[in-house]
């Protein structure tokens, strides 16, 4: 990526809306909860533990390593999630091959890793030209922004398995032994952050039921009514493989992709206490999700990167020099040697 791009769903005002800087309220008990949409975040987490205890050793957290000699291999994998049912509802497949590529880059990268190639698995119930064909343009935007190669994919029709398509894919990179983050933060340190370009691709499922309880996809967006709230959903994860050399320079303790999970993501980086005292503004599809689920302000930040969708953890100093050799990051928090939790603006969430 050159200077002077952006990753896609960026714009020059970093695609953060200004809101009220008072603490969020305390939530309410009665607001719609990600685990009622069907999505049990402690429950995911224990079959994961489970399938990763059952299958044996497991090196690295966001990403996969193998011991190569002087480098790590490393794989990770993810999709896209039920982001695809909006873009089934709006038959607009356009952005969603740019989902899937960060939802995978951004994971290497995380881990101190550079991603190089990219691989995707298409299962669909019936082959749908137009829908592949937007598929594979969005793959090919994503791997000119995340700069890697696309090295071939599988599609399959499985119609008894499949309802509709599902898309997922494997990113590969390769580090230095001395080039991973070491992945744990260190008490003292400054937390720098990056702003999201919306929504992702994660807590789709509680933002749909919330959205859908009064309007269909196609409705206007009220805070932009130019676009649809389908289209204000569908905006493309951000790609931040731009972070990854000044991380490495200037010597990142840790870093997070902040997605499934939200803001609970952080604690990866170690059992400590981080407090975000800064975050980035929410976008308006926040609000928007909040009011119609009534859904609480604990909820939304457990769920949802609310405006925030990357941070590394860094000396003082060397945060300020990272800051500075970035376009749109600043210090959001600081980590502090405490009880794991993370508190977004005095609101504790773990």
């Amino acid at each position: 990526m050159t200077d002077d791009e952006t990753s896609p769903g960026t714009d020059d005002e970093s695609g953060a809306a200004e809101t009220a800087e008072d603490p969020p309220a305390e939530p309410t008990d009665d607001g719609l909860t990600y685990a009622e949409t069907g999505v049990d975040i402690e429950a995911s987490e224990a079959a994961t533990s489970a399938l990763i205890g059952a299958a044996g050793d497991f090196e690295g957290d966001f990403a996969g390593l193998v011991d190569i000699g002087e480098k790590y291999l490393a794989l990770a994998t993810d999709g896209v999630g039920t982001k695809l049912l909006v873009a089934e509802a709006l038959d607009d497949y356009s952005t969603i091959g740019i989902d899937c590529m960060a939802m995978n880059v951004n994971d290497l990268v995380a881990a101190g890793i550079e991603p190089v190639a990219f691989v995707d698995y298409l299962a669909v119930e019936e082959p749908d030209s137009q829908a592949s064909e937007q598929i594979g343009e969005g793959l090919g935007i994503g791997a000119e922004f995340a700069d890697v190669a696309l090295v071939g994919g599988e599609t399959a029709v499985m119609p008894e398995v499949i309802d509709g398509l599902d898309i997922a894919g494997t990113a590969a990179g390769l580090a230095p032994k001395d080039g991973l983050f070491s992945g744990e933060a260190q008490p003292g340190d400054a937390i720098v952050g990056w702003p999201a370009s919306g929504i992702h691709s994660n807590g789709l499922t509680l933002a749909r039921e919330a959205v859908t309880r009064n309007h269909e996809y196609t409705d206007p967006f009220p805070p932009n009514p130019s676009k649809s709230i389908g289209e204000e959903l569908l905006e493309p994860t951000r790609i931040y493989t731009d972070l990854l050399a000044p991380l490495r320079e200037y010597g990142a303790h840790g870093a997070a992709h902040v997605t499934g999970g939200g803001w609970r993501n952080l604690t990866r980086m170690g059992a400590y206490r981080y407090e975000v005292e800064e975050p980035f503004d929410t976008q308006p599809i926040f609000q928007f999700v909040q009011a119609e689920g009534t859904v609480g302000d604990r909820e939304m930040y457990r769920t949802f990167n609310m405006g925030t969708g990357f941070v590394a953890t860094l000396d003082p100093d060397d945060a300020m020099r990272v800051v500075e050799a970035t376009d749109d990051g600043r210090i959001i928090g600081r980590v502090i040697e405490d009880d794991q939790a993370v508190s977004v603006r005095g609101l504790d969430l773990a």
